[in-house]
């Protein structure tokens, strides 16, 4: 089954969620980010948080909180009173040039915003999220808000084939074939700027991350598990049981939804 504005509805408010459920949207930052998803039975289509709530956080939005856009950000369906996010278009700039992207998020992560300030590579450090940096991230050397075409085709562009973009003392925005790997990202991206901030307070600028070779061997071990067929694992594991931690905290904010 393709799934429609509602389905679509339902998952992109559980992907808001979950990015406070995990601390990228809590405290001074419950209000501040938006994740989205193309809609699959109508590409043309996008679902996103809006502006303009009663009471604004992520942690509490709902399926019928969540605003319908075309690819050049307009509102289509929502609520009454309720308008996109002031930063939608990031989402129709990424989705109306890059048609292979289902799902995109930013947020303000606090190590993430603090190393794209001093315009520090974030390199691998660590298993999770090491496919978001094992190459430089770009970087949007702006802090201002992303309000205009211009400004989000600069972000799209600039961004190119890269999972994601550093925005300069603002946040960042990760890209995806699906709205929760785009949320998987943005955590594992954290991850990531959290070790390297440590590393830095630690050895200095000049420590080091995980060689190249080996964070290939780890890529490829993640990309083509042929750990699978194993003898001792064969018919045992699956695939789909790499998605833990998503499928545990999809479920955990989804129960009154």
């Amino acid at each position: 089954m393709v799934w429609g504005i509602e389905e679509s509805k339902r998952e992109t408010a559980i992907a808001n969620r979950v990015l406070a459920e995990v601390g990228l949207a809590t405290g001074a930052l419950a209000a501040l980010g938006h994740a989205s998803m193309r809609v699959p039975s109508d590409p043309d289509k996008f679902v996103v948080k809006g502006r303009g709530y009663p009471i604004d956080a992520l942690s509490r939005m709902r399926p019928d909180d969540m605003v319908v856009c075309d690819l050049d950000g307009n509102k289509l369906d929502g609520p009454a009173n309720i308008g996109q996010c002031f930063e939608v278009k990031i989402h129709s700039t990424i989705y109306k040039s890059h048609p292979e992207v289902n799902g995109v998020v930013h947020v303000h992560p606090r190590y993430t915003v603090m190393l794209s300030v001093q315009q520090a590579r974030i390199v691998p450090m660590c298993p999770e999220g090491v496919q978001m940096v094992r190459n430089p991230l770009p970087l949007y050397n702006h802090m201002r808000m992303i309000s205009t075409e211009e400004e989000g085709m600069e972000v799209a562009n600039t961004m190119a084939a890269s999972p994601g973009i550093l925005l300069r003392g603002h946040g960042a925005v990760t890209a995806a074939a699906s709205v929760d790997q785009a949320v998987m990202n943005m955590l594992g991206l954290e991850e990531q700027a959290k070790m390297n901030w440590y590393a830095r307070c630690a050895f200095g600028p000049d420590y080091q991350g995980i060689p190249d070779e080996l964070v290939d061997d780890m890529i490829d071990f993640l990309v083509n598990p042929t750990w699978l067929e194993l003898p001792h694992l064969k018919g045992n594991l699956s695939t789909n049981q790499v998605n833990g931690v998503w499928n545990h905290y999809s479920e955990l904010v989804s129960r009154d939804i």
